[in-house]
């Protein structure tokens, strides 16, 4: 095995490899996003705003962003219990990371679409004549 000058793998090595793992799941973006954005939201609302999210993959990744304390989860003892989410202050240190990307997103999504644009046309295969 392969390994780096700190004696881990490269694949342990990176120092943001964790952060990647926790933060930029599949669902988990737009559901700080939302939080962030909207404020304290019942489970219902968080559907409706994440609309191509499943129920079930919304409740996995809520309880899975509060087990990491990203989330905080407020359960109300009424009839019928109501229970909402919001943002921790820990998944609030995640703003300047966001808008970081959110900027590099405006300054070059162009490009890399420009550039896979290109990559396709040229690594595309010609046309086979009968």
């Amino acid at each position: 095995m392969r390994e780096t000058m700190a004696g881990k793998p490269p694949e342990q090595a990176c120092p943001i490899g964790p952060v990647v793992d926790i933060v930029f799941s599949r669902w988990t973006t737009p559901i700080l996003w939302a939080l962030h954005e909207y404020g304290r939201q019942r489970f219902v609302e968080l559907e409706r705003r994440i609309t191509t999210i499943t129920p079930k993959v919304l409740t996995q990744r809520l309880r899975q962003l509060e087990r990491d304390g990203l989330v905080i989860r407020t359960y109300h003892p009424e009839v019928p219990p109501r229970v909402e989410y919001e943002i921790s202050e820990l998944g609030r240190t995640l703003a300047p990371l966001f808008a970081t990307l959110a900027e590099w997103s405006a300054a070059n999504l162009d490009k890399v679409e420009a550039a896979r644009l290109t990559y396709d046309d040229a690594t595309r295969l010609p046309a086979r004549h009968s």
